[in-house]
């Protein structure tokens, strides 16, 4: 399986878990929407000097794995090309930032670095928030919290829309693959000059297709709008919410990775 086609399937992997008959993908996609830019946004809100709380933030991702029933390893294989990427952010502190701040025997420990290692725990951190947010959520549901939100309707639209057309996109793209690899046998990778016309073939498919997707729309009836399937809101999301929202306020307030350390 070539690249396009990894992406694919991974794509179509996470969908289709976001669609299982699970506890935690039956709550009320407001709440996990809400909760998930509250963690976020306090996550980022903890001071850069301030490892210890940010660790702690750690237990919320951990416990929604657990209740959640995602694998970890393959969740991490997934983020795979985000989280380098997340983690690059200041790198360049310790070269600025010269601020001692604690010594570890003869080391000293100065502010830059401590400051790289927590923005990159706060990037680990926000990228894993969102992707349980997918993998615990489909695509319609979010749209359906971001209506109730009231995002304007054509933002909705063009969320939904971009992730349906993503899946076209990437098959367009594996047909195009299959084909040169079969014209060019052994030949390892696509050569440049082939580039600009593999590219131009990929991009007049996809308009093609999409064109037939939209009559399609068209024809059963879509008029700019999705109907999206609403769901009642019951207990246990306010429940959810609630336990939740304050167990992210003590991590943001206490660093129980520390107190629990100075217990033992």
């Amino acid at each position: 399986m070539n690249e396009i086609g990894k992406a694919l399937h991974e794509l179509n992997t996470i969908d289709a878990m976001a669609k299982e008959d699970k506890w935690l993908n039956q709550i009320h996609p407001l709440v996990k929407l809400i909760l998930t830019i509250f963690y976020i946004t306090v996550t980022v809100s903890i001071p850069k000097y301030d490892m210890q709380r940010t660790l702690s933030m750690l237990l919320y991702p951990l416990v929604v794995f657990v209740i959640g029933e995602i694998p970890v390893k393959e969740s991490l294989y997934r983020l795979r090309v985000v989280l380098p990427l997340v983690c690059i952010v200041g790198v360049l502190n310790p070269f600025f930032d010269h601020t001692p701040i604690t010594k570890l025997g003869n080391l000293i420990i100065t502010g830059g670095i401590i400051s790289v290692l927590t923005l990159m725990m706060k990037g680990v951190l926000t990228v894993l928030a969102s992707y349980l947010l997918i993998a615990t959520t489909s695509v319609e549901k979010i749209c359906y919290a971001l209506q109730l939100l009231h995002l304007p309707k054509i933002f909705v639209v063009q969320i939904l829309l971009i992730f349906r057309y993503i899946t076209v996109l990437l098959r367009e793209a594996k047909r195009v693959m299959n084909a040169y690899m079969l014209r060019a046998p052994g030949q390892k990778g696509i050569a440049f000059e082939a580039w600009g016309p593999l590219l131009g073939q990929m991009l007049l498919r996809s308009m093609d297709r999409a064109e037939v997707l939209y009559q399609s729309m068209c024809v059963r009836g879509f008029q700019g709008e999705f109907h999206l399937e609403k769901q009642g809101f019951h207990m246990k999301d306010a429940c959810y919410f609630l336990f939740f929202a304050v167990a992210i306020l003590l991590l943001r307030i206490f660093p129980v990775f520390y107190m629990v350390g100075s217990l033992l």
